[in-house]
């Protein structure tokens, strides 16, 4: 994208879709405003809005062209946009606060001490800051009800792998780029493994089939393998001995 390009930007995508990007980066105070921005606009229930989402530093609105012009349904967006700063505005309410045990390392998450040498660490003391980083779901995408969770300390900012790790499982915790990806489902991936949780993201028996929301926040507090054993044999809830709680506005 251009260096002269003036953000927020708002433009149509696709035949029945608008794009308000917020930075040509992921950044915290991109996502932030994605976020209040894809928030405000579910707030105010326009008629003509069929669906919205939140990426990592956008907002995606889709609407009924057979109610509003695209020329329309832009302005209305470019009048929002410029009500307030939405990069200072708040992160919106009814956030969760997550506490996933997890198994750092070990055979079921093997690639944890080349994450930590790519880092510039040793395992115990990657395992520490990653246990310690209270990351934010940035997004939900690639597979149903999957999270990309940041951001993290510039240390772990480690490329993505050369070849592809044939498959990890699902509640797998992998790390690339500042982020966390938490895996809804078994898959290929060029992220490092370096976690294994237990929590399911993606319930489809349950009404509310996706676990998280965007804005929710996670703690990956480090247990045994013995205690992650445990909480999967006695996991009929799917949280995989997770705890929930309100995060106050």
């Amino acid at each position: 994208m251009a260096r002269n390009v003036q953000f927020p930007l708002v433009r149509t995508v696709g035949f029945d879709g608008a794009l308000v990007t917020f930075a040509d980066r992921m950044t915290d105070t991109a996502n932030r405003a994605a976020l209040a921005f894809r928030a405000e606009v579910d707030r105010l229930h326009w008629d003509e809005v069929t669906e919205s989402s939140a990426s990592l530093g956008s907002a995606f609105v889709r609407f009924d062209t057979q109610r509003i012009s695209h020329q329309k349904m832009l302005q209305k967006l470019r009048d929002l946009v410029e009500q307030k700063d939405w990069y200072t505005t708040p992160l919106p309410a009814g956030r969760r606060l997550w506490r996933v045990p997890t198994v750092y390392g070990t055979d079921l998450a093997p690639q944890l001490d080349d994450a930590a040498a790519a880092a510039g660490l040793t395992p115990d003391e990657a395992i520490r800051r990653l246990g310690q980083s209270r990351v934010r779901v940035l997004t939900i995408g690639f597979a149903p009800g999957q999270p990309y969770l940041g951001p993290l300390g510039p240390e772990f900012n480690i490329p993505r792998l050369q070849s592809l790790t044939p498959m990890v499982p699902e509640g797998a915790l992998v790390l690339a780029i500042s982020q966390f990806v938490l895996f809804s489902g078994p898959t290929p991936t060029g992220w490092r493994h370096i976690g294994q949780t237990a929590f399911r993201c993606f319930r489809p028996e349950r009404a509310e089939a996706f676990t998280l929301r965007p804005g929710d926040e996670l703690l990956f507090e480090p247990v045994s393998r013995d205690v992650l054993e445990h909480i999967t044999v006695n996991n009929e809830d799917g949280t995989g001995g997770a705890t929930c709680e309100e995060i106050a506005p």
